[in-house]
């Protein structure tokens, strides 16, 4: 089937973009084969590696050395519900190894941290440099070099990112990524949201909005509103690194279970083929990284991967930019509704048709590349099937269904919900922002008012309360840039902003920080770059100024004097960011970070 022209030609510019630096990463990868393994070992060196093993794993681990070894890397705890699950999942995977005579072991943890647990807190600032300890505590985890393939145990918003990161690296290994599935539906999106929106305006108390959210988040399980996480999630179908149906199936079912098992054992099987075609290295290829793009794209999925995606393909040598996503989103069409981009969640998403009805539909119309390699062998094929089990409970894929199971949720290419992806980036004197605009009415997507500018999010919480933005106004919410504070989420300002919507007013934010898979209703540009701590634009702006932002046109301008606007004195941050709930441990992080144009990313890979 034929490509797509655009996708070809986007593709083939980052090729070209990338050649020094993929070479690099082919290089590296090519000096590893004669090390890794069991085999590289000392007898001493074996010993310890199966010295907690039990007397099967340790006679196939020191004495068969044809046999595989799997890795397991896991970002399990038990308070967050996104990882609970994954506390059973070694044993699974373990007797599964064992039914192939191969072993599994965990080779070790990474931190899994909760944006919904540090929102709005000094833990938020942490949250982004979290994405880059699991990528270094992946190379710890796989440095003891007695893997012959890896299994990534992630969900949520910076863990499967770095973990991805992390195992590029280890490219040489043949790696599938290993889900949990999200919680159960709770309340509905829209009452949740009307909730937040009634307690931002004064409407209902505390202990109202504590038991809207409690309905909301209830059990083990993944959020399962289509942010970051579920985004992931989403990503890793895409990019062919699940075994095919992994993402959303729910925690505790058997088909869950069916489905570790069978990523054990693929991961086994991987690891006996012949120069081992499914390593990582050869699955992460650049059509395979633009294809993630589509993935995200086509869904309306988080913000924060136009973070994660170029910072991952930076792992694998591949120089993905905000522009070549942007240039994407004008051919692929929106097929996906789900909160917050509509009503449904991602328990609905799935039950309609979910990844294998859009990677479907994108392969046929020619916007996914089917020339790659997955986890399952080559091609796409795989992932336009559905699991399921037969009588006798073995694992089997069958096509998806030819049509949508509810078209309110999942379209095809012929009727999207949008013809472009809704994605965009603005540029002017403000420098360049990213703008999300899949959730944001039409009729909003083009403002131009006076700002109000503050360095925190607290100052216009703040504000709010105090009636004091009850008019048209670009809201400014600066120093949240990487090198400032760590680039933490922003959701608060979204209640507030949006109640000021409903009210009549024109408003929209404009920040050097995040919004996430949470991005609302509200046109937002973020990320903006150069960040104001270091002199970015946004630094020289002051309460009053005239701010255009242009998602149709692509505009982020303030309406000053050009020599005026130049001559003023870069404004400094006022809040202390550097100090407390272990901050002081991060300032090497915030010192060398790159900016979010960059991936936001302490690894040079160049």
């Amino acid at each position: 089937m034929a490509v797509h022209p655009l996708l070809d030609e986007v593709t083939q510019r980052l090729i070209d973009r990338s050649g020094d630096s993929r070479a690099t990463y082919e290089r590296v990868m090519d000096e590893q084969p004669s090390a890794i393994g069991r085999g590289a070992l000392s007898c001493t060196n074996m010993a310890h590696v199966s010295a907690a093993a039990g007397e099967t794993d340790k006679d196939i681990l020191a004495r068969q050395g044809s046999r595989p070894n799997l890795g397991i890397v896991t970002a399990y705890n038990d308070m967050l519900s996104a990882h609970q699950p994954f506390g059973g999942f070694p044993f699974l995977i373990k007797e599964a190894a064992r039914e192939l005579q191969a072993t599994a072991q965990v080779a070790g943890g990474v931190p899994a941290m909760c944006d919904g647990v540090t929102q709005g807190q000094p833990g938020m600032e942490l949250s982004l440099f979290s994405r880059d300890v699991i990528a270094m505590a992946t190379a710890v985890s796989l440095s003891h070099n007695a893997y012959d393939a890896a299994l990534m145990l992630g969900v949520c918003d910076k863990i499967v990112p770095g973990l991805l990161l992390g195992a590029l690296r280890f490219g040489f290994l043949p790696t599938i990524f290993v889900p949990a599935g999200p919680m159960p539906s709770g309340i509905s999106n829209n009452e949740k949201a009307a909730i937040r929106e009634k307690f931002a305006a004064g409407e209902i108390d505390e202990a109202e909005l504590l038991e809207g959210e409690l309905k909301s988040y209830h059990s083990p399980g993944t959020c399962t509103f289509y942010g970051t996480a579920n985004s992931n999630q989403l990503l890793m179908e895409f990019m062919g690194l699940h075994v095919p149906g992994a993402a959303f199936e729910p925690p505790g079912t058997t088909m869950r279970n069916a489905l570790t098992r069978f990523a054990a054992q693929q991961g086994v099987r991987l690891a006996l083929e012949e120069n081992r075609p499914s390593a990582l290295r050869h699955v992460f290829s650049a059509k395979t990284l633009i294809n993630g793009v589509v993935g995200l794209l086509a869904t309306g999925g988080s913000t924060n991967h136009l973070l994660h995606l170029v910072a991952i393909g930076a792992a694998g040598g591949w120089k993905l930019t905000l522009e070549d996503i942007s240039t994407l989103s004008t051919v692929v069409p929106l097929l996906a509704r789900v909160y917050p981009n509509g009503k449904a969640d991602v328990n609905a998403f799935h039950a309609a048709g979910g990844c294998a009805y859009l990677i479907r539909e994108l392969r046929q119309a020619g916007l996914l590349h089917d020339d790659v390699q997955t986890v399952m062998g080559a091609g796409l094929e795989p992932y336009t099937q559905v699991p399921e089990l037969d009588s006798g409970g073995e694992l089997k894929w069958q096509p998806v269904a030819q049509s949508s199971g509810d078209e309110s949720i999942v379209r095809g290419v012929r009727e999207p919900f949008a013809q472009t992806g809704g994605l965009v980036t603005v540029k002017g004197n403000l420098g360049a922002a990213a703008v999300k605009v899949s959730a944001v009415d039409e009729q909003y997507h083009v403002i131009k008012a006076p700002c109000v500018v503050f360095d925190d999010a607290d100052a216009f919480k703040k504000a709010f309360d105090n009636g004091e933005l009850d008019r048209d106004h670009v809201a400014v919410v600066r120093f949240q840039g990487p090198r400032a504070n760590g680039m933490p989420e922003l959701h608060k300002l979204m209640p507030p902003l949006a109640v000021l919507q409903g009210r009549g007013f024109r408003v929209a934010l404009v920040t050097d920080g995040r919004l996430s898979g949470a991005s609302g209703k509200v046109l937002s540009a973020i990320h903006a770059s150069p960040e104001a701590l270091q002199e970015g634009p946004l630094c020289r702006l002051q309460t009053g100024d005239i701010v255009e932002l242009d998602a149709r046109n692509g505009v982020l301008q303030a309406h000053v004097d050009e020599s005026e606007f130049a001559a003023r004195e870069p404004a400094k941050p006022t809040v202390d960011s550097e100090n407390g709930l272990g901050r002081e441990l991060f300032k090497a992080f915030r010192n060398l970070s790159s900016d979010a144009l960059s991936g936001a990313s302490l690894f040079d890979f160049s």
